[in-house]
């Protein structure tokens, strides 16, 4: 509860109530509703390339597993930041195929 009352001290309206955080949860939008872009990049990265995914709409946890899945699936490392997912290496057409098989609408730009 006291994470719920940071920022308030005191309130001298008798009908006030704290509010949770977790209320303001996203919700889950399912995958074919959802329209993800996959791009290679190779600014930043000292000449190596990257597959980004972006456009995910859902919460942090469901963003990390379909990651998981997506470094498990190319059999390389990655990372998920800032509702985006980075894959290593230029896996662009593989990722494509994985995530319209789940569902996914895609788009491929940058090739």
């Amino acid at each position: 509860m006291k994470n719920a009352r940071k920022n308030i001290v005191y309130s001298t309206n008798p009908n006030f109530s704290f509010e949770s955080d977790d209320e303001s949860e996203e919700q889950e939008i399912p995958a074919n509703q959802q329209s993800l872009k996959i791009f290679p990049d190779r600014r930043n990265r000292k000449g190596k390339t990257v597959t980004v995914v972006s456009g995910f709409s859902g919460s942090n946890e469901s963003l990390k597993n379909l990651g998981k899945e997506l470094k498990s699936y190319c059999g390389t490392g990655g990372t998920t930041k800032d509702g985006e997912i980075f894959i290593q290496g230029n896996a662009v057409q593989k990722i494509s195929d994985y995530l319209k098989a789940k569902g996914y609408r895609v788009k491929i730009s940058g090739i």
